[in-house]
């Protein structure tokens, strides 16, 4: 026998590709998730309007694309998860997941804010950059604890290991 990798995150008896259901949620778990979105959705507003060269500045000078369309994408994305945290309850565990893909997909804009020591959003040091560069594991592990997404990853790992 042997583990499947990814580890299966929707249990058996569910249809194919659909999410297990929403089950009842923990009210701390909800705030939680709700704030996330709502700070989300600040964000990505703030992408597409008064912040926009600010989060530029977060763009890394070797990434392929221009730096405006990054930001208004990444804004779009931004709001997209930030409503969906909000609203689709019974999709919280793969939103999670994108919302935690997500923060490690734009983690190398921090960092680059940091090495380049470009400054945006106040982060006029290093320390401030540097301070800024441990927030963004925080919000990883917001996203998928608030939607129970690492609570399902743990099961779905589980699930896999009794399997071998």
């Amino acid at each position: 026998m042997h583990a499947t990798f990814p580890p299966r995150l929707v249990p058996e008896q569910h249809w194919p590709g659909s999410s297990p259901p929403a089950g009842k949620v923990s009210v701390p778990r909800l705030i939680g998730a709700v704030a996330l979105g709502c700070s989300l959705l600040f964000a990505g507003i703030s992408h597409l309007t008064v912040a926009r060269q600010e989060f530029q500045a977060q763009v890394p000078p070797w990434f392929p694309l221009d730096k405006d369309t990054v930001v208004l994408a990444s804004g779009v994305v931004e709001i997209s998860l930030g409503a969906a945290l909000i609203v689709l309850r019974e999709r919280r565990v793969p939103v999670g997941l994108f919302a935690a893909g997500f923060f490690v997909l734009i983690f190398p804009g921090n960092i680059s804010q940091y090495v380049t020591r470009t400054d945006g959003f106040g982060l006029n040091t290093d320390r401030a950059r540097l301070v800024r560069l441990y927030f963004q594991p925080v919000l990883v592990v917001w996203a998928l604890w608030s939607t129970g997404a690492w609570k399902e990853l743990r099961a779905a790992l589980r699930r896999g290991n009794r399997r071998a």
